[in-house]
């Protein structure tokens, strides 16, 4: 079985032309696969299939095995897959995502994709659609004691669930143990993507990520969107600006406008390819 390993920003997954309906399982292929000492490794697969409502659809896959609704990062490497293996001669077209439809704009020159905007739509902050454990309406600056520490984050949807904390400081935070406690915490049912935070300036913001599923990863272009949206509403940020997010693997350029819709740019690049016996 054919892959080609794409990442976007270092938020590296494993992707499959499954036009045909040919891969089987992808749950446990995700494990499999994911695997970065005995395998091909990454955060997980994603597939590129038909869509009856979009020019194409996408599953993605966690390393765990476990199926997310919406990756932003892998929405811009499948604009540049899709263009480049000569699936679509589209500059801009539509994806469909569990998450619902996006739109897609290519930056190409002569025939490379040089970067993609992905319109993400719009943030949600209701407690009940993310999903939180709450009879709050909102969780926005909301005190939360994880691992002896009290912190400070908002919860928000972006197709898939968010809690953004801001910091004085993000390099030394002990993600890989304070990370699983967030993402497993009883107040997120659904378990938790968490963005840690560090202001640098109303147009700067610099992000480490725990993505549910996965671990810390380079980047994380939800939780870009994210943290931006929670930004905008915490009054850090100002709507209808471009925030440049700093992230492990390189930056995104978010905005977040007025009626609470959000844009990402940022670019995607191929790996390697290879096959795989299944």
């Amino acid at each position: 079985m054919h892959f080609t390993k794409m990442h976007g920003i270092g938020n590296d997954y494993i992707y499959f032309n499954n036009m045909d309906g040919s891969v089987r399982d992808p749950e446990n292929l995700a494990v499999r696969l994911s695997d970065r000492h005995f395998s091909v490794g990454g955060d997980g697969i994603v597939l590129i299939m038909p869509s009856a409502s979009a020019d194409f659809r996408m599953r993605m896959f966690n390393a765990d095995g476990s199926e997310g609704k919406m990756c932003g990062n892998a929405t811009r490497c499948i604009g540049k897959y899709v263009y480049e293996k000569g699936l679509t001669d589209k500059t801009e077209l539509t994806l469909e995502t569990l998450s619902g439809i996006k739109s897609l704009r290519l930056q190409v020159r002569d025939g490379i994709v040089e970067s993609v905007q992905v319109e993400m739509g719009r943030a949600d902050f209701a407690c009940a659609h993310i999903p939180v454990a709450s009879s709050r309406p909102e969780l926005i600056d909301y005190p939360l004691t994880v691992a002896g520490r009290k912190w400070r984050g908002t919860a928000v949807s972006m197709g898939n669930p968010h809690f953004v904390v801001f910091c004085p400081e993000v390099t030394d935070l002990p993600l890989g143990e304070i990370g699983p406690q967030f993402e497993n915490h009883p107040l997120f049912p659904e378990r938790v993507n968490t963005e840690f935070i560090r202001i640098i300036d109303p147009q700067t913001l610099e992000m480490r990520v725990w993505e549910r599923g996965s671990g810390e990863t380079m980047a994380c272009g939800t939780g870009a969107c994210a943290a931006v949206s929670a930004a905008v509403k915490t009054g850090v940020c100002k709507p209808d600006v471009l925030v440049t997010v700093r992230l492990l693997g390189g930056d995104l350029k978010i905005c977040c406008r007025s009626d609470g819709s959000v844009f990402m740019e940022g670019p995607a690049a191929f790996a390697f390819e290879g096959d795989v016996t299944v």
